[in-house]
């Protein structure tokens, strides 16, 4: 079995699927003053996955919260690759070992081919990190990003 089996993009994930990430991340950032955003693309242009986050992220403007708590989790599918980046202000929180861990459990479910699944769990348990670290605000907060799946080439 291989880690990913090779998909188009318009293949990568059914109506149903895509509506379970994007309301994993609404759920998520109900409870926060965090952002989080799922990018899912075939091919990885760099060697290092993070870099490749670390690009997206700033590309698309996840560093201008106002606290600093954006979230990219990002998925290579054809080149099997994943990264989590987050931004300053949660990373000091949290530290390179939860990333870590996070994409350890992302790749357990992948290799179950939970691949929605896999990313929804994980978009929940950054959700709750962003909860206990940067808990809703209901008079201060809004949703800076959007919540929506974003799909690159």
């Amino acid at each position: 079995m291989s880690f990913f089996p090779f998909f188009r993009k318009k293949d990568l994930f059914d109506a149903s699927e895509r509506q379970q990430i994007v309301e994993a991340v609404k759920e998520a950032e109900r409870q926060t003053s965090g952002e989080i955003r799922v990018y899912v693309e075939s091919r990885c242009r760099f060697v290092d996955p993070l870099d490749r986050a670390a690009e997206i992220f700033f590309g698309l403007k996840m560093d201008n919260t106002q606290h600093r708590n954006g979230v990219l989790v990002y998925v290579a599918m054809r080149d099997r690759q994943l990264a989590i980046m987050g931004d300053e202000g949660i990373h000091q929180k949290v530290g390179s070992v939860f990333w870590q861990t996070e994409v350890e459990k992302m790749i357990d479910e992948f290799h179950a081919d939970h691949y929605a699944t896999g990313i929804a769990k994980v978009v929940k348990e950054i959700g709750e990190a962003l909860k206990n670290n940067f808990p809703y605000e209901r008079n201060l907060d809004k949703n800076e990003l959007p919540d929506d799946l974003v799909f690159g080439r």
